[in-house]
């Protein structure tokens, strides 16, 4: 019994079909996990301005505030650490004030900048939550700020 040419065809097409969908949900599986956000070398956690404030509310998590010294002038966190991530130097900056034992929170204005801090932080190896929104959605929860 052969299969004519055109069947060949359509049977090649849906095996290939079948093959890469199975190996996008493997890759979905494999890298989207809810909250975690990837790389290559490292993954961070992704919060709310609830679970942030639980988790700063903790005296061995330290708190980094990834934005420029003028938006930190205007309000910060209590008890936040100022880096610019936008400073060439930021990792080494970090680094020289962060203990790798200990978590540490970070945030910026919208939480852009602070998911690339947390990058580079994991990185290095430290393990880093982000505030999700940033200072913006902290504020809109009324939650404090100093200056």
């Amino acid at each position: 019994m052969s299969m004519s040419f055109n069947t060949m065809i359509i049977v090649a097409g849906l095996v290939m079909l079948l093959l890469l969908g199975a190996g996008c949900a493997a890759k979905l599986a494999k890298g989207s996990q809810h909250g975690r956000s990837k790389t290559m070398a490292s993954s961070y956690t992704d919060v709310d301005v609830d679970e942030f404030q639980a988790l700063i509310a903790d005296p061995a998590v330290q708190l980094l505030d990834a934005r420029t010294l003028e938006e930190f002038a205007e309000g910060h966190i209590a008890g936040a650490v100022l880096v610019d991530v936008n400073e060439n130097d930021f990792v080494e900056r970090a680094t020289a004030v962060l203990d790798k034992q200990r978590p540490v929170a970070v945030y910026c204005r919208s939480g852009r900048r602070s998911a690339r801090a947390a990058n580079l932080l994991t990185e290095q190896g430290y393990q880093v939550t982000n505030l999700s929104g940033g200072v913006m959605a902290w504020s809109d929860a009324g939650k404090a700020l100093v200056q």
